[in-house]
């Protein structure tokens, strides 16, 4: 992987977050994106990725497939279901398509195979910051359930649901995750944000709080524990 001659960034002074652990490849992929006009930061694990990528702060994110602490798609997964948009350039030496596939598939826009010419990765970074930002979702649904991330109202077959401020956030997190099982780890590192897993019941507290607020008497449930697992939120079974 050679650099070539530079060009003008698409997107002069964008700013860049690389995630790579390979810091040979990162310290050359830094200097080179810096010498055509890019603002660019650099971290080595997941974790310290997300928790940059989650700060919105960033035009453009590259991200390395398998990274110490947790995967790269973990990454992404996590971040596209926190309604992070920033485009995703998704750097791997896994390069069967399956692999590919599923990199598209957890949120990437772009997929790009180890080893690589600095001219194709400085392409494909222009090519993605020309795109034009997508339309953010302000409504998300699930059956009955509304939940307005503008006016940061729920509503459920036209009733409103008085949410406290996590408790809008843990909705929105577990309707971002329909049918899909949630652990409390998760949700602990989530929506409460910590870096370590206490031992605590604040999210059974919150969850049953919820749960009174969504599913009343006379109504099929929607949000569920999974025993041994967690908790689900999908549609009632009748509509």
């Amino acid at each position: 992987m050679s650099a070539s001659a530079q060009t003008k960034p698409a997107a002069p002074g964008a700013a860049i977050l690389l995630v790579e652990d390979d810091l040979e490849l990162a310290a050359e992929i830094v200097a080179d994106l810096r010498a055509r006009g890019y603002a660019v930061s650099h971290v080595a694990t997941g974790p310290a990725g997300q928790a940059q990528a989650r700060e919105g702060r960033f035009d453009l994110l590259i991200l390395d497939r398998m990274l110490p602490e947790r995967d790269g798609l973990v990454v992404l997964e996590t971040l596209r279901a926190a309604g992070i948009h920033t485009p995703v350039l998704i750097l791997s030496a896994l390069g069967a398509v399956d692999e590919r596939v599923a990199g598209l598939k957890a949120g990437g826009d772009d997929y790009l195979v180890k080893p690589f010419a600095f001219v194709e990765l400085a392409a494909r970074i222009e090519a993605l910051l020309r795109r034009p930002p997508p339309s953010p979702e302000t409504l998300l649904r699930v059956g009955p359930l509304v939940l307005d991330l503008i006016g940061r109202t729920a509503r459920r077959e036209g009733r409103e649901i008085e949410l406290l401020p996590t408790e809008f956030k843990l909705l929105e997190y577990l309707i971002r995750h329909v049918g899909q099982v949630v652990t409390r780890g998760m949700l602990l590192e989530d929506v409460w944000h910590y870096r370590f897993l206490p031992h605590t019941n604040v999210v059974d507290v919150h969850i049953g709080k919820l749960r009174r607020k969504l599913d009343t008497a006379d109504e099929p449930p929607m949000l569920h524990s999974i025993r041994g697992a967690g908790f689900m939120l999908r549609p009632p079974e009748n509509v």
